[in-house]
Formats: structure tokens, sequence, C-alpha cells
């Protein structure tokens, strides 16, 4: 069965980097469980998407990319500042290994240079990282798929996730949540994304 032949679908996957699990510069608890917990879960449903796209932050080495990151001497506030993570090309942008990132038809990497939470915020990239020439959002890709839903797991569920969701429903996708496909950075911004995605339409399973 090709993309074309699958129901209008698509698995995005947020995040499942090692900076984002146990042992990372910014682990969120239950990230290397959620990893594996991604890949079983996308070799059980085969036929299930038309295409699973899976996204890195991918920021920029020696600078706060558009104060992303904290600067030097500057203790990061945990909300909008955040320790040095996710540089391209550094083992920490790499996928957790429990993450089967074979199983991505597609890739796509944000934050070169600027803050980016959202998946839709990013372009399309190789698996290794490198951004396509010329460049391709990921909301193209899902049109050109004929895509009309879409199911987000990943990491962090307060965060990216949350950011991803909104911005899928906001383009006219109808969107799922996945939960036990997600990790949170704590339970009271977990709650309070949960709230978010539901009063925005958002599907919570």
């Amino acid at each position: 069965m090709t993309p074309y032949d699958a129901p209008r679908r698509a698995l995005l996957v947020v995040d499942v980097q090692n900076d984002f699990c146990e042992g990372g510069s910014l682990a969120v608890e239950g990230g290397a469980s959620v990893a594996a917990s991604i890949t079983a879960y996308v070799r059980e449903h085969p036929d299930d998407y038309a295409a699973v796209v899976a996204s890195r932050d991918w920021h920029r080495a020696g600078e706060t990319n558009g104060g992303h990151f904290a600067g030097y001497d500057e203790m990061p506030d945990y909300a909008s500042t955040w320790p040095v993570h996710c540089v391209a090309g550094t083992r920490g942008s790499d996928y957790h290994p429990s993450f089967d990132s074979t199983s991505a038809t597609a890739h796509v990497v944000k934050g070169m240079g600027v803050a980016a939470y959202s998946m839709f915020e990013g372009v399309l990239a190789s698996h290794d990282g490198e951004p396509l020439m010329p460049q391709v959002t990921l909301t193209q890709v899902l049109v050109d798929l004929g895509v009309m839903a879409v199911d987000v797991v990943g990491i962090a569920t307060d965060y990216c996730v949350l950011r991803t969701a909104l911005d899928a429903i906001g383009q006219g996708f109808a969107t799922r949540v996945v939960v036990d496909l997600t990790a949170a950075v704590a339970e009271r911004t977990r709650d309070s994304a949960f709230r978010a995605l539901a009063e925005a339409g958002v599907s919570l399973s």
C-alpha cells in the first residue's frame, strides 16, 4: 500500500530527541519510554497513516537562537528561556535510539536561529537534518497527500506537542493527541495544556 492509498490521516511525532529524554540537557521524565512506545505503536498500525512525520529541534551553535537559550551568565526561566539543547548535529539533537526514525516518511527541523515550538514552524529535511531546497513546509506535505486529520504524539505534552496540535487544528486538520504517547515537563502545565487543547477542539485519547 502506498501513502496515497492509505487513509488520509498523518501521525506527527514531535521532538523525540536525546536532549528531551532522560540523561539529556532538558530531560522530560518518561521521554525514553514514550520513544519506545511510539515505535511499537507505528509498527502495530502500518496502514493507518498516509504519512508519519517526525520533527526535531535543530538549534544553531554559539548563539541564543533568538533568545530561546538563556544568555551567558543568565539563568533560564524554563518558560521562555531554556538551557542549551538540541544543537544541530550533536548527539542531543539526534532522535532517541528507542524511536525507530526509519519509520518516518518525512522529517522536519525547526528552531534554526529562532524559538520554535510547533512542527508547523519548521521545514522538511533529510533524515540527517539537512533542510531540503527549495524549502517545504509541513502544511504543504499534508495538503499534497490529501491529509485531513492528524494524530500528535511526542515530547513535551505541555510545550511542543501542545503548540503543534493547536496549529494543526487552527489550519483545519481534525486533530487528536494520543495522551499515552506523550511525556510532559510537569503535571501542572500538562493539565493546563489538556484544558487548552480541549477548548480548541482537539481530541484527547
